[in-house]
């Protein structure tokens, strides 16, 4: 399917920020191993938290829908006991970040447990992480032996003392606090070199304080900077959890208002918020809009003049694709550094932005943490290559030109109402198989 703006109207309106798909997966994740019943609010339900849900559900959690004329919300009934019920290959579908936290949680289920998922998922790196579990007593490895899923993992996580490269994925560090407080002795986790994506583990670490668990956190007496975290054995406590708003979600709402001109309102994104990609308010500011928070929303205000811009990335790599489209529409140079592990998502998101964005005819130089842009592209047809935050990143560039995202409807994984939402401040994003380019 290809995804195009049909039609544009004023741009304006009042929209609520959809919730954030990370702290979705941290809570779901969390409260399926309580002793109790948690209820989970605002959840985002997409392709991605499906995935966890449906992990959770195998390892004997018990999660419903409940929906009544206030709010949505899931009931979870934990489970203590960590067993895979199905005895089959649980598929995750698309979802990275399930992956590599049931790969740990797997560790301390009482039988085999082999975790898979689609053709983007099997070509995912885990090798890192798969290191760092074994000298913690689990036998993991790559079925095909290339560090990639499907992944077999046999119980055995106990815990003791281990180590991790911090510049690959923060996903692996969650994954592993996550479980280690349920291991027997606790962990010991060191964090090596450049650590990337802190904002991620703050999220980790709030979400598991909320659920009763605390982590000590040391640095190295050496000069190496390393990082300790000391997870001590403990329960989580079965806890009612609010999800916020998805600052990533929000930026491509943000970011169309940018390029074409209006104002806008986002409810439900908060000022103090641990999310990484809040970052896209400096962003966004810096290259020439105008943005006012309260302590729970966004406005933006600009006239449609971007200029580019010089970032770092390096604890925001899910807004790659938003600034390189944001680059290549501004004026002058926008360079964008610091986002190496941002090759390591569902796609090559630096290859594969500068290959689209070239195809564009625009100017862009690759480099291997990120890439310099000079602001002006053409109409034509890009791929999404079936990630969602490309699909959506480039559909904002047809607010200026015409421009047809193949694989369009893969931003169901994260923004499922996103054709919705972005109706509602005016524009008018349409699904359809026709692979003629309007004429501008």
């Amino acid at each position: 399917m290809f995804l195009e703006v049909k039609n544009i109207n004023k741009i304006e309106g009042t929209v609520e920020a959809p919730p954030s798909k990370s702290y979705s997966h941290r809570a779901i994740i969390i409260a399926s191993f309580t002793n109790g019943v948690s209820r989970i609010f605002n959840p985002l339900i997409s392709e991605d938290t499906e995935a966890s849900i449906k992990a959770c559900k195998c390892f004997g959690a018990k999660i419903e829908q409940v929906k009544n004329k206030d709010n949505s919300y899931l009931e979870i009934i934990g489970t203590t006991k960590i067993e895979n019920l199905s005895k089959k290959p649980i598929d995750l579908k698309n979802s990275g970040t399930t992956l590599r936290i049931m790969t740990s949680i797997a560790g301390l289920s009482e039988n085999k447990v082999l975790l898979t998922g689609d053709s983007s998922l099997k070509n995912r790196p885990m090798e890192t992480l798969l290191k760092a579990l074994r000298p913690l007593g689990i036998n993991v490895k790559s079925i095909k032996n290339n560090g990639k899923p499907p992944i077999i993992i046999e119980s055995g996580l106990v815990g003791g003392k281990t180590s991790i490269e911090g510049d690959v994925s923060s996903q692996f560090i969650s994954s592993i606090l996550i479980a280690g407080t349920m291991s027997k002795n606790g962990v010991e986790l060191e964090v090596k070199g450049d650590f990337v994506s802190k904002p991620y583990i703050k999220m980790t670490l709030y979400v598991m304080k909320k659920f009763g668990v605390d982590i000590g956190l040391k640095s190295s007496d050496n000069k190496d900077n390393s990082i300790f975290f000391i997870v001590k054995p403990q329960k989580y406590s079965n806890s009612d959890f609010i999800v916020e708003g998805d600052y990533s979600s929000a930026s491509y709402i943000l970011s169309a208002v940018a390029i074409l001109g209006g104002k806008v309102t986002i409810k439900n994104l908060f000022r103090d918020s641990k999310q990484g990609d809040k970052l896209i308010i400096d962003i966004l500011r810096d290259m020439g809009t105008e943005i006012m928070a309260t302590e729970d929303s966004v406005t933006l205000i600009s006239d449609g003049k971007l200029n580019g811009i010089d970032i770092n990335l390096s604890d925001a790599p899910d807004l790659l694709p938003t600034v390189a489209v944001l680059g290549a529409l501004a004026n002058g140079k926008t360079t964008i550094t610091g986002v190496k592990h941002g090759r390591f998502k569902e796609t090559d998101r630096i290859k594969m932005c500068a290959l689209e964005l070239k195809t564009l005819e625009c100017e862009v130089t690759e480099f291997d943490d990120g890439m310099e842009i000079i602001g002006g592209v053409n109409s034509g047809i890009v791929n999404s290559h079936k990630d969602h935050r490309l699909a959506m990143a480039f559909s904002l560039i047809g607010l200026k030109h015409s421009i047809l995202v193949e694989d369009g409807e893969v931003f169901d994984v994260s923004f499922p109402n996103f054709i919705e939402t972005m109706n509602e401040i005016g524009v008018d994003l349409e699904l359809h198989r026709n692979k003629l380019l309007k004429k501008e």
